[in-house]
């Protein structure tokens, strides 16, 4: 952090004690710095697969033991994964306001197993499997390379693929609308619907705190942009959150 940057956190900090309603919306970038690879940037998981290839309702109906295979390895990849100080910090703010609510595009369960427990996971949570036939939710991962619901169906990943419905977007939206802080943490602001959410935050009267390696469309908007690590800096507002 710049010495900019920590003529901030006070004003941060109070914005926030004085909020009513606290949101963190979170994408790759804090995910990232627990080793997960992300979608997009030179180390992405796109780079080496198409995502039409593996991602769709379509290549699942053609070809699911690919597509399970495939995510049986991302699973493997993410449960050596441990949350950071950035997700810790963030389940500290919901215990100084149990109204604070993470929305995160990330599928892979870390800010729970941080201790968050308001968490509206946007595109799902890899390790819970959904029958393809009647939508019946299991809370454990199968890795067998095909695997069956007890109606017959094929058995996927619970997470929202390209080209399906992000089903608790409007869950997310009223819980924008209602906010009166946010936080924007290591999300390019480019995916839809999520890029959204800020935007109707700005809107309604909501102080936007954006964390990023670097700049998005959202430092447009953002009444204070801090460029660096969330791990480092989310601890530092928590730190002094609790000192005043």
């Amino acid at each position: 952090m710049t010495q900019e940057d920590l003529k901030n956190l006070p004003k941060i900090v109070e914005k926030f004690k004085k909020s009513n309603y606290p949101v963190a919306l979170t994408g790759a970038g804090i995910s990232a710095e627990s080793g997960i690879p992300t979608f997009r940037g030179e180390s992405g998981l796109w780079k080496n697969f198409r995502p039409e290839e593996l991602a769709t309702p379509e290549a699942f109906r053609v070809h699911p033991e690919i597509v399970r295979e495939w995510y049986n390895w991302r699973r493997e990849i993410i449960s050596k994964a441990k949350p950071n100080p950035g997700h810790y910090a963030l389940a500290e703010l919901e215990r100084y306001n149990p109204n604070f609510t993470i929305i995160t595009q990330n599928v892979d369960g870390l800010h729970l197993r941080a201790g968050s427990k308001k968490v509206i996971e946007l595109h799902g949570n890899i390790f819970r499997e959904k029958c393809s036939r009647c939508n019946r939710i299991y809370n454990e991962p199968v890795y067998e390379t095909l695997a069956y619901c007890d109606c017959g169906g094929l058995l996927r990943p619970d997470v929202v693929w390209f080209g399906e419905p992000v089903t608790s977007i409007n869950e997310a939206i009223n819980v924008a609308l209602q906010c009166d802080f946010m936080f924007v943490i290591g999300t390019s602001g480019i995916v839809q619907p999520a890029a959204s959410l800020p935007f109707y935050a700005k809107n309604n009267g909501a102080f936007i705190v954006e964390i990023n390696l670097e700049p998005t469309p959202i430092s447009d908007i953002a009444h204070v942009s801090l460029y660096g690590k969330s791990g480092e800096i989310l601890p530092k507002i928590v730190n002094n959150l609790i000192k005043t």
